[in-house]
């Protein structure tokens, strides 16, 4: 069993490290993402803040999934 969800978090993390930031380039390139003078508007701040959290979740999963694997 803590194979199974060592293998669910390795998953977990994959799919948050693969997806988000091709995600956040598409945000990034958005004409919503910058006003007139180029500063981030807050649908650019929104979705980097939401991005950066999945990420962290990545690392998270990732980690615990190592962890629970050593302890085995």
């Amino acid at each position: 069993m803590i194979i199974t969800l060592a293998v669910l978090l390795f998953v977990n993390a994959a799919w948050n490290a693969i997806v988000w930031p091709q995600f956040f380039k598409r945000v990034n390139r958005d004409e919503r993402s910058r006003d007139a003078a180029g500063k981030p508007t807050p649908f650019l701040i929104v979705h980097a803040v939401l991005i950066g959290i999945s990420l962290l979740i990545a690392v998270i999963s990732a980690v615990v999934a190592v962890v629970a694997l050593v302890t085995m």
